[in-house]
């Protein structure tokens, strides 16, 4: 580690405030940045803890839609995200229980890791990303691997989720770090069905057109059996190659749909 500021502001007001110093960083639950400062990858002069702000936390639903605080944490989200379940099972199988504890949903969006499960919920939902001066649409937030409209001392203060008829995630996690080697969510709504994946692609979560045109037409497993795997550059590492993720997609997909029934 090395020398640094620390601030831990009790209002989204301070928050705001306390970001504008040069070289400031948010933290949110801190499980991707402190690894990330040990490794000096990162290294922010000021780092401005959002973990204090009352604001920032809960879980409300209403009208259909389910709304999450920025600074929720994973645990609190699978216990009271009743309103969601599909969503509420992604975050109960998030990391381990300490991870959960701390981790925060808008932190992990924030990040946006290529094999993080929350943004392929957020993508398949059609989410509304809230922060501190607007709202962002799932499809304009994801712009590539750790890549987000996020402007710099910008804060998601909520993540707004539309209730799906019908909705599940299927992951084929790592079992060591607990992250997606390849996660599918696909979520049912009445104009049509969403499917994101995350962990298999070097841009990041993408969402499956083929797959949401073929489901939208017959929501069953079968639908996308033919399929061709979608395009593009797939992840291959020591954990699995490209052809291997690409498979586990058309894999996950047919489990998420036969899942959510």
């Amino acid at each position: 580690m090395y020398a640094f500021d620390f601030v831990k502001p009790k209002t989204l007001a301070e928050a705001v405030k306390a970001l504008g110093a040069e070289d400031a960083q948010a933290l949110g639950g801190g499980q991707t940045l402190i690894p990330t400062l040990k490794q000096r990858l990162a290294q922010p002069a000021v780092l401005v803890s959002l973990s204090g702000i009352a604001e920032l936390k809960g879980v409300k639903a209403a009208g259909g839609s389910l709304t999450i605080g920025g600074g929720t944490s994973h645990a609190t989200v699978a216990k009271e995200a009743k309103a969601y379940p599909a969503l509420a099972a992604l975050a109960a199988n998030i990391g381990d229980p300490a991870v959960r504890s701390l981790g925060t949903i808008g932190g992990s969006i924030a990040n946006n890791d290529p094999s993080a499960d929350y943004p392929a919920a957020v993508l398949a939902s059609g989410a509304t990303v809230v922060t501190n001066t607007r709202e962002i649409a799932a499809d304009d937030f994801f712009q590539g691997m750790f890549t987000t409209a996020l402007e710099p001392g910008e804060i998601i203060t909520a993540v707004r989720f539309p209730v799906p008829e019908k909705a599940n995630y299927q992951k084929f996690e790592q079992p060591a770090s607990r992250f997606a080697l390849v996660g599918v969510f696909v979520a049912k709504y009445a104009a049509g069905v969403r499917v994101a994946v995350t962990g298999a692609s070097t841009e990041g979560v993408f969402r499956w057109t083929e797959a949401e045109k073929a489901l939208s037409a017959n929501f069953a497993a079968s639908a996308v059996a033919g399929l061709a795997v979608p395009g593009g550059e797939m992840i291959a590492d020591i954990h699995g190659s490209a052809a291997y993720r690409a498979h586990l997609i058309k894999v996950l997909t047919g489990r998420a749909v036969a899942a959510a029934g």
